[in-house]
């Protein structure tokens, strides 16, 4: 036959190789998105450990003062570090999914305004009514519904993507955070502290080892 009709373009006869074809082009676009795990989890886990941390030494339960900081620094400082995971958050989903197009592009976006609608919402709410509440129910009620929030876009997000240890994470926080908030003022610091904060730590650090190793997350 000659060469001239030959079509480069035609899918390979052989089903193995086309098989082939299709696991390389998946690889190729799954090393374009791929962000190492742990950019999407320590902003959050050491915002959580820091922040919560030192509400806790400043506010402890039953009033308790174990290191005596100005009133307004943990919070402060609780919530810049909570505003500096959120940028980070946008721009590793920017840097993954910024150059795609299609249905994966138009979830990314919908998701990322979906936590800065129900953010910013929940801000305005809570500074509405949190001034006709107690000064450690307001701290109390402040963290349980941000955390709440971020849980439950966890699990949005890994229904969204099929992804189980999104999904799973989600439920975690949830389910920490139901605890805090049973423990009460004080108690519910050091329990977001160390659980929340530090099990998003180490998930992203379980995480990054599993992608590393070649399993799918």
């Amino acid at each position: 036959m000659s060469e001239s009709f030959v079509d480069n373009d035609q899918p390979p006869g052989d089903p193995a190789e086309a098989l082939r074809m299709i696991e390389e082009q998946r690889a190729s676009a799954l090393r374009q998105i791929y962000v190492d795990d742990r950019w999407w989890f320590w902003p959050w886990g050491f915002a959580w450990l820091v922040g919560f941390g030192l509400i806790f030494l400043r506010f402890g339960p039953d009033g308790r003062v174990f290191v005596n900081l100005p009133e307004w620094l943990p919070t402060a400082v609780l919530v810049a570090l909570v505003v500096a995971a959120g940028v980070i958050s946008g721009v590793t989903g920017a840097r993954a999914y910024g150059h795609l197009a299609g249905e994966s592009a138009k979830r990314g976006a919908y998701y990322g305004w979906a936590w800065m609608v129900a953010f910013t919402s929940m801000t305005v709410i809570l500074i509405r009514i949190s001034d006709q509440l107690p000064a450690d129910l307001q701290r109390l009620v402040w963290a349980a519904v941000m955390v709440g929030l971020t849980g439950a876009l966890h699990l949005a997000g890994g229904a969204i993507w099929l992804n189980r240890q999104l999904f799973l994470l989600g439920a975690w926080i949830s389910v920490v955070n139901v605890a805090g908030v049973l423990a009460g003022p004080g108690w519910q610091s050091l329990i977001m502290c160390l659980a929340a904060g530090g099990g998003m730590i180490v998930f992203g650090l379980v995480a990054s080892r599993w992608h590393r190793r070649g399993r799918p997350a």
